[in-house]
């Protein structure tokens, strides 16, 4: 056969993973029925046959949608997404125009990613007042003038540097943009009364071996120590690798492939959670729209997988033998990185929540407004020291979880001297009630 089109719309991830196993010595392409789910909502026909994708192969179950409470959260509101041409930043963006907000602020510092989701946005529909700002999380002038002229009632952080090899290699510059930056967003937010800001955390931030993890699960500390007082809510919501995001695994393993390989792995036990990026950003709405202030909600990712298993599998799908037309080699550990990744801490406690894809991390070190004080304080004298020592001293103080894996590096320290208050005096708060 040159052809095999798998007629089963009822099939689970497990099944068709073993169907492509089965048709392995084959090298040839398999189509699927659309899933029963996407029958139902209307979305295809039965009739509809399209090549298998490697999203089929993902264990899974469907995100409930509540559109109506959405609606509740952003409709007539003033959102703001910084990090908004990111992977993320931009899901979060086209899911929130579809619930009417009166203004959507696009954030971000890399011109061409803001201009090609503004521009789609504004291709749209939907008619919503899209407004695109050039401008780095880290220019507190800007970012103040920013808030003043938009006033946003919502807060969407995405903004991060998030490769942990890069931050490994270059920790000032992560630690600056991932702590530093949060910190005065998370500040402005609450000096211009801000109804809720999320921040995007990452389950590297549980038990962290590498800078870039310890940087979040700081970010983290941070907005549950300002979401005590004031009416801002603070939420953090945690989860794991988005299939197919700038610079992850899928692209580059696709590339490899094109290339006719080999495809590179760092170790044949490494495994990650996988989720799709619609998926992820629907239920970070959900948890936007749940939280009180102060939690930090983790999504259900459902099992993880093996990096070696998912390297098999795109080459499969592509229509070749791994191993045989497509080789696999593997090639160490890279610096900060595990071979498995958790969702909770062994001081947090697991808190189900009314969505069955939401969870609570409950318990855990809590900072005080002087913890705050403190940690900021420290961490600004020992970025503008630039000793590394210092630095990582600093994150393994305020980070007690922190266990790097080896002595950071940074090849290239030109931070200067870096002024981390935000001086919100300077905002017209009644300008942004």
């Amino acid at each position: 056969p040159k052809e095999l089109i798998v007629a089963v719309p009822s099939a689970s991830p497990a099944q068709l993973r073993a169907i492509v196993r089965e048709c392995q010595p084959f090298g040839m392409p398999i189509k699927v029925l659309p899933s029963v789910r996407d029958i139902l909502h209307g979305h295809v026909t039965v009739s509809s046959v399209r090549p298998l994708a490697l999203e089929d192969l993902l264990t899974r179950a469907p995100v409930p949608a509540v559109a109506e409470g959405l609606d509740a959260l952003v409709a007539g509101k003033r959102v703001l997404v910084t990090g908004a041409g990111g992977s993320i930043g931009s899901e979060l963006c086209r899911q929130i125009a579809r619930h009417r907000p009166a203004r959507l602020v696009l954030v971000d510092r890399y011109e061409n990613n803001l201009y090609a989701i503004a521009t789609a946005l504004r291709d749209t529909p939907l008619g919503v007042d899209v407004r695109a700002c050039l401008a780095d999380v880290l220019d507190t002038d800007r970012m103040q003038a920013v808030f003043a002229e938009h006033r946003p009632h919502l807060v969407f952080h995405a903004a991060a540097h998030k490769h942990v090899p890069m931050v490994e290699e270059n920790p000032v510059e992560g630690i600056v943009n991932n702590i530093v930056g949060t910190y005065r967003v998370a500040a402005l937010a609450k000096a211009c009364a801000v109804e809720r800001m999320i921040l995007i955390s990452t389950d590297k931030a549980v038990n962290p071996t590498n800078v870039m993890g310890a940087t979040k699960r700081f970010a983290e500390s941070i907005v549950r120590s300002l979401s005590a007082g004031g009416p801002t809510r603070f939420i953090a919501v945690r989860f794991g690798n988005v299939l197919g995001s700038n610079g992850s695994v899928v692209p580059r393993f696709q590339q490899q492939i094109e290339r006719g390989g080999p495809v590179t792995v760092t170790h044949p036990d490494i495994e990650r959670y996988f989720m799709l990026i619609p998926e992820a950003v629907h239920l970070v709405l959900e948890a936007a729209r749940r939280g009180q202030g102060g939690e930090v909600y983790v999504l259900d990712m459902g099992d993880p997988i093996k990096i070696v298993d998912l390297a098999q599998n795109m080459i499969r799908l592509a229509g070749y033998v791994p191993y045989d037309d497509i080789g696999i080699e593997f090639t160490g550990l890279r610096p900060g990185e595990k071979l498995f990744e958790e969702l909770f801490d062994k001081e947090e406690q697991v808190e189900p929540t009314a969505h069955p894809k939401l969870r609570k991390a409950v318990g855990g070190s809590s900072w005080s407004a002087g913890d705050l004080e403190a940690a900021m304080a420290g961490l600004s004298a020992a970025i503008e020291s630039r000793d590394l020592g210092r630095i990582q001293e600093v994150l393994r103080r305020f980070v007690p979880s922190y266990q790097p894996s080896s002595s950071v590096t940074d090849t290239d320290v030109t931070a200067d001297t870096i002024d981390i208050t935000v001086e919100v005096d300077r905002v017209d708060v009644r300008a942004v009630s």
